[in-house]
This record gives C-alpha cells, structure tokens and sequence, in this order.
C-alpha cells in the first residue's frame, strides 16, 4: 500500500504546482471573485484545501497548525497560500515515506473538529485525503477554465511515465 500512497502524495504536489502556476496568471480580482463555488471563490477553494490538509494531517501527526473551520482563510495573498501549500505538500510526502505498510493497515483515533471521536484503518484516511483533494482541485481547475485559464490535463497517468518511455 505505501507505493500508492507514496505516488498519490507526489502527484498531489504535481497537480497542486499546475494549479497554482495558472491561478498566478490571473488578476487578483478575477482570484478574489466570489462565483458561487462551495467556498466562493479560488482563494476560498485553494484555502479551504490547505485547511483540510493541515487539519487531517494534525489529526495524523498530532503538530502543525489546525485551523478551527473547514472555511477558514489561511492566508489571503496567493502567494503566502502557495508557499504555505508547497511546505504542506512536502509534509505530506514526508509524512507518507515515513510509513510502513503495517502502520497503513492500522487503526487509527482522532477526533473531528466538534470532538466526535473516530477510530479508522490510516489507509482509509489516506485514501479520504487525496480524494479530497482530487475533488476540489476539479473544482479549481473548472474555476481556472471559466476565469480563461487551461490547466490542461492533470490525470494521475501524466504523472507516471510511460511504460514504453521508461
């Protein structure tokens, strides 16, 4: 299992550079405009990822910052989110290398941001954070296509390399 997860954490850090690179090269205005996305807008998206990471991952490592609110603003300069979104995501992949396949397969206790105690296999975890992850970046990258900006593909494949190619 840590081989998926290893290459689910890398190709986080990959997609999220995509994202970010293109919501740069738009006007801060077009980057703040609320356009009735779940979270607003791309700084509320983009935000809202970093919060859910930092959450998930104090939950994991017990250190970092948790923020109280799933729609919490981190930070409202883009390039302040993007540095702290880039430390995350090596954080993340660190975290990931630094496990073994039994601690995957372990159970695992935290509680939600309420208090509700949860107990789940850290693979399911795992699972739930990139998914999340991979959701919301769709919606970032829909934001970027209507705000005239192609992220082009970022399906997992282009990632990994070509069998043929290697």
């Amino acid at each position: 299992m840590k081989p998926y997860f290893s290459m689910l954490a890398r190709y986080n850090q990959w997609a999220n550079d995509r994202l970010y690179r293109m919501a740069a090269a738009l006007p801060d205005e077009a980057y703040r405009r609320n356009v009735g996305a779940y979270f607003g807008s791309l700084n509320g998206t983009l935000n809202h990822l970093l919060t859910a990471d930092r959450i998930w991952m104090h939950r994991l490592t017990r250190t970092g910052d948790q923020p109280g609110h799933l729609g919490a603003i981190l930070f409202a300069d883009l390039a302040q989110l993007r540095a702290a979104r880039e430390a995350e995501d090596r954080r993340i992949i660190d975290y990931v290398e630094s496990l073994q396949d039994a601690d995957i397969e372990a159970t695992w206790e935290y509680r939600t941001l309420n208090g509700t105690p949860f107990s789940q296999p850290l693979g399911d975890i795992l699972a739930h954070l990139f998914n999340h992850q991979t959701h919301h970046r769709g919606q970032v990258s829909t934001l970027l296509h209507q705000a005239g900006k192609d992220v082009g593909v970022t399906d997992l494949l282009m990632l990994i390399p070509n069998v043929d190619e290697a």
